[in-house]
């Protein structure tokens, strides 16, 4: 188990504070210029063989990775503020020894912009792949009774599962500037204030399947247990696409979702924990700020990636795991006690 003792929380963005008792330090090498950020530093020995022992059909990686908490142990260099944090801390990200994925998380909220596109492709190194949210107006079956929608509010969603809108905002941009960088896209499904009548919503799910462009793959993330039937399964297997094993407050854990959904399905597998069963969103939150230790770890949501990423290795399938800070407390730390049992 890490031990993780939290000190005093690095700052990205102004100057540390000097120790009580500074060591002379040598001649410092000339700073960047203006627009330039220093070089990364090492990696951590540590760290690097760790990874060097990990499975190689095993992708670790955080949701998302603009967290100034993270400071001293993911992000090492320093960044004149948040704005240029947030535009180029994805390239350290992507350095880090542990993190061979990411998830793309701010899709969900609306199309990412070609351009933005193409600066993200342009900070991740060869090989670096990852999973994408694909946009609330194609998978959300209705709209949340939430002021931002306005009068959609509560409203069936005319563009759930619409291929065409997919392909035109989504797929063909992604493909322009992101193509070589995405793993897959992930189509996650909230749960709607209404179960939708199950044929339907699988005759929706297979046409969607049917008219979208086949160099990408695709998984699937229920946000609702009683969607998730070996019929379900049985569709996304018949189109080459994934089950997203989710670990997240309204979804039976893993273990459970395996005994209904069998075997990992298609190349790719993905696995994203994100909130304790029974937790609320804003709680775990406020109770996990800043995100830069272990608070709950949760050895059985382990123990299940555990078991989930031997059982890709015997089909022969590429796992994903995509942790958020609100499941343990800080992403980072988590990745790392999987990769410190996953490692050989």
């Amino acid at each position: 188990m890490i031990v993780h003792r939290k000190g005093t929380q690095l700052d990205l963005f102004g100057a540390e504070t000097p120790p009580p008792a500074p060591a002379p330090r040598p001649i410092a090498p000339p700073r960047p210029r203006r627009g330039e950020l220093d070089p990364i530093p090492a990696p951590d020995p540590t760290l690097v063989s760790i990874a060097s022992r990990l499975p190689r059909h095993v992708r670790l990686g955080t949701s998302s990775w603009t967290f100034p908490g993270w400071a001293g142990h993911v992000y090492r260099r320093r960044y004149p503020n948040e704005r240029v944090f947030t535009q180029r801390s994805l390239e350290e990200y992507a350095r880090f020894p542990l993190f061979r994925t990411v998830g793309i998380d701010r899709s969900f909220w609306a199309p990412i912009p070609e351009h933005e596109l193409e600066s993200y492709a342009a900070q991740l190194p060869d090989g670096f792949r990852c999973a994408m949210k694909v946009w609330e107006e194609i998978t959300t079956v209705s709209y949340p009774s939430h002021p931002r929608y306005g009068a959609r509010a509560g409203q069936l969603n005319p563009h759930f599962l619409d291929a065409r809108v997919f392909r035109e905002l989504i797929a063909e941009p992604v493909a322009r500037a992101f193509g070589r960088h995405l793993g897959a896209f992930v189509l996650e499904i909230p749960p709607p204030p209404k179960l939708p009548h199950r044929p339907t919503f699988e005759r929706q799910l297979a046409r969607f399947f049917e008219e979208v462009p086949r160099q990408f793959h695709y998984a699937v993330e229920l946000r609702d247990k009683r969607l998730l039937t070996r019929r379900h399964v049985e569709l996304l297997r018949a189109h080459g696409a994934s089950h997203v094993w989710n670990h997240w407050s309204r979804m039976p854990p893993i273990s459970v979702q395996r005994d209904i959904a069998g075997a990992p399905l298609g190349p790719i597998a993905i696995a994203r924990l994100m909130l304790p069963q029974g937790a609320r969103y804003e709680e775990q939150k406020a109770a996990m700020e800043p995100f830069d230790t272990l608070v709950a770890p949760d050895p059985e949501m382990r123990d299940d990636v555990i078991r989930l990423a031997r059982e890709c290795e015997d089909a022969g399938a590429e796992l994903y795991v995509i942790v958020n800070n609100k499941v343990e407390g800080s992403s980072p730390w988590t990745v790392r006690a999987l990769a410190e049992r996953l490692a050989r």
